[in-house]
């Protein structure tokens, strides 16, 4: 989830035109989310067993989370706005 959160309100690299190189030259300068940027969730699994996909029958949920937080926030903030904004990440300035 808080990959989707960054994917639609922090994550950009902008080209400096005056040096020719990325603002954000390294993982220490790129904005990402944290913890502390995300509201409580509450994440509920349901096991289902499918030895189809491997012998021990689990499957990993690591993207699924993220697939449709940048739409939803992106829908939020149409809901809010009126604005309908269909880049990403969305800034102050696509809302003015």
């Amino acid at each position: 989830m808080l990959w989707g959160l960054g994917q639609a309100l922090l994550e950009a690299n902008y080209m400096d035109p005056s040096r020719g190189r990325w603002v954000a030259s390294g993982l220490g300068d790129y904005l990402v989310p944290v913890n502390a940027d995300a509201p409580e969730v509450e994440i509920e699994l349901v096991e289902v067993e499918d030895k189809i996909v491997n012998p021990l029958g689990v499957k990993g949920v690591g993207e699924v989370g993220q697939v449709g937080a940048a739409a939803a926030i992106a829908n939020a903030i149409h809901h809010a706005t009126g604005r309908r904004i269909r880049k990403l990440p969305i800034t102050i300035e696509d809302l003015l």
